[in-house]
């Protein structure tokens, strides 16, 4: 259980931030940057909630539950040293990512397949989930990249892949099942 007795500590004040392993870094590091942008996508998530009704604001309350997940994962380096930390550290885990692509297959059933690339637009929940979907790539992005040169948790990675996916998906179900997408015209404007 987490127990917040102060929002403030100062120990932030000279730029450096403490991981879930109690290492201290700069707060622009890139895994500090990986799990901030996860942050961010959270929050934009909950602006979607705002016009969602019951159904998929269950779902996406479930996605906001996986993120805080995710972001734990994220900011806790070095998972061969899980066994050391004295309780059990919370990783992603595929069962995460199979729910997600499980309700990715129940939309796409209701939608009618794609002849044209789509704008992010329509409605007010449609627009909201587009926006999170641009970053979530940002997050996975971040994430690809920090793996790169660090240890992370695989399944992280995917999660982040699939959730743009359900996004995207999403996104068009609340466009009226894809009905009110705004197509792009290419060249419309020369």
């Amino acid at each position: 259980m987490v127990v917040l007795n102060k929002i403030y500590t100062k120990t932030g004040d000279g730029g450096e931030t403490a991981l879930g392993n109690g290492d201290r870094v700069a707060k622009h590091a890139l895994r500090v940057e990986a799990y901030g942008t996860v942050d961010e996508l959270n929050a934009t998530i909950g602006l979607a909630r705002l016009h969602a009704e019951r159904g998929v604001d269950n779902a996406l309350s479930r996605i906001q539950n996986d993120l805080f997940d995710l972001g734990a994962d994220l900011c806790r380096p070095d998972m061969s040293k899980d066994g050391d930390a004295g309780y059990p550290v919370l990783r992603m885990s595929g069962d995460q990512t199979a729910r997600l692509e499980t309700e990715i297959d129940g939309m796409i059933a209701e939608l009618e397949p794609l002849r044209s690339f789509i704008l992010p637009a329509g409605s007010a929940l449609a627009s909201h989930l587009h926006l999170s979907r641009t970053v979530a790539r940002r997050a996975e992005r971040l994430t690809v990249e920090l793996a790169g040169s660090e240890e992370v948790n695989n399944a992280a990675v995917t999660y982040l892949n699939r959730l743009s996916d359900w996004l995207f998906c999403a996104a068009r179900i609340a466009n009226d099942k894809g009905r009110a997408d705004v197509l792009w015209v290419p060249g419309a404007n020369r």
